[in-house]
């Protein structure tokens, strides 16, 4: 394994994407304290008012994912990925100055959290459909977990200087450096030079497209039965993680201070889960992916029954390893069962089901924090995720999907622009679809002649990437 990383690190385009994506997280990183706290530390502002902001960025993520996910198969990538960093330059300046200087309707900040979703939704396909263009397949857990790993260190560093200068001098100033790190990152990315997957003028229209991701997607029921569970978990999820924790934060922990350190520790987390993820390959890895999510529930438990600060830390610790490594088991099972060519758009109907009840779950955060208790509403998030996780684990796909063999490294190269009408595979008997919810799909496995069948049932879940919005995540 050690030759496959060394040749990711000699490889020029590897590192230059490494390099903007560590970048773009460190600008993240910078965003989730100064949000919810300038948000929370408004005159007149509650739970409720940061539970609309956020969802206003959240539904505009549901609205155009699909979207991103055409754009991103129909253009080359790293151009798609180059206005979303630019974008996010101007937006959370945008952001920062409205902080900074008192004026900040709700109205306004729900308006800059629209766009950002918007924007947002060309970064996960996009970025899904990348990583198979610059690594090759024999490394693509590799290469997905040190993007993951630096990113993750990065996430860290941003988190403690982000936290340090929202105490010090405000959130605005915070907002306004990471938009000048988004800048930096828009500019690593100019020099990545892809083609796009499918030749300008060949492909069909979108909704033809779109049809042809419908159908990759469904033909996979270990697939759609993880989206599913993850709609559900996600939307809970993002009500504890970025509403009612900074609320339970504020009121029961010390403020911004509290919740950086529980993001911090988490992003340790994190680190740790992409070391393992570079050594550990399970040999049922969606069974693995939903096994972990379980570690999702107990920060929230704890923040719900009024645990101190440092067995919510540790608690976070684990949920960051396990978020980490199933996120990156996640990935590389997409980007090794899907066809490079449909694989973004694919990846936005993963996203659309995951995120689809986000924004529900953020706009009725606030109302029942109001209503019930924060602290109440957080045991029952908790409670969602443990019996989401334990209902999916059942279906026996789910358990019972193995990893394909490992083959031998390509050379490093450009994914060669595919016209639509050759977009199929060599046989027909490569792939085989059943219809939505048959329970089969049928895989050729490369290695051997024979098929391989799949029973009922690539984070999944969606990464926290994809659950957390530009401006509200990392």
């Amino acid at each position: 394994m050690a030759s496959t990383r060394a040749l990711l690190w000699q490889d020029r385009r590897f590192v230059v994407l490494l390099s903007a994506r560590t970048i773009s997280m460190l600008a993240m990183s910078f965003a989730p304290v100064a949000l919810a706290f300038g948000i929370l530390d408004l005159p007149g502002a509650t739970a409720t008012t940061l539970s609309v902001v956020l969802a206003a960025e959240s539904i505009a993520l549901v609205l155009f994912t699909l979207v991103g996910g055409v754009i991103a198969d129909r253009y080359p990538r790293d151009r798609v990925l180059q206005v979303a960093e630019w974008a996010n330059t101007v937006l959370h300046m945008v952001l920062g100055l409205m902080l900074m200087t008192g004026h900040a309707p709700v109205l306004g900040l729900m308006s800059v959290a629209f766009l950002a979703g918007m924007f947002g939704a060309l970064v996960w396909p996009a970025l899904t459909g990348i990583v198979p263009q610059v690594v090759p397949t024999a490394s693509l857990q590799d290469g997905n977990a040190l993007i993951g790993l630096a990113g993750n260190a990065a996430r860290v560093a941003g988190l403690v200087t982000g936290g340090i200068v929202v105490v010090a001098i405000g959130g605005g100033w915070a907002l306004i450096a990471a938009g000048l790190a988004f800048a930096v990152a828009g500019v690593f990315l100019s020099r990545l030079g892809l083609e796009p997957v499918i030749a300008d003028g060949a492909g069909p229209s979108a909704l033809a497209e779109l049809r042809a991701g419908w159908d990759e997607f469904r033909s996979r029921t270990w697939l759609w039965v993880c989206v599913l569970q993850f709609s559900a978990f996600v939307m809970v999820w993002q009500a504890a993680h970025l509403v009612l924790g900074p609320v339970v934060a504020k009121e029961a922990l010390g403020g911004a201070g509290a919740w950086s350190v529980i993001l911090t520790v988490e992003s340790f987390g994190l680190i740790l889960g992409g070391v393992l993820a570079m050594r550990w390959r399970p040999t049922f890895p969606v069974r693995a992916v939903v096994a972990l999510s379980f570690l999702g529930a107990p920060p929230y438990l704890l923040l719900g029954l009024h645990a101190p600060l440092a067995a919510i830390a540790v608690a976070s610790f684990g949920l960051g390893m396990a978020f980490e490594l199933l996120g990156i088991l996640w990935q590389t099972t997409m980007m090794r069962e899907i066809p490079k060519e449909s694989l973004s758009r694919v990846s936005s109907y993963d996203a659309l089901g995951s995120l689809a009840l986000g924004p529900l779950g953020i706009i009725a955060a606030g109302p029942a924090a109001d209503a019930f208790g924060a602290h109440h509403v957080l045991v029952v998030c908790a409670a969602v995720m443990v019996v989401t996780s334990a209902a999916s684990l059942s279906v026996p796909g789910i358990r019972n999907l193995r990893a394909r063999p490992s083959i031998e490294a390509a050379p490093h190269a450009a994914l060669t622009t595919i016209p639509a009408q050759t977009r199929q595979y060599a046989t027909k008997e490569d792939h085989v679809s059943e219809p939505f919810g048959s329970g089969r799909a049928m895989n050729r496995n490369p290695a051997s002649d024979s098929p391989t069948c799949v029973s009922s049932t690539d984070w999944s879940t969606v990464r926290m990437d994809t659950w957390l919005s530009p401006l509200s995540t990392r």
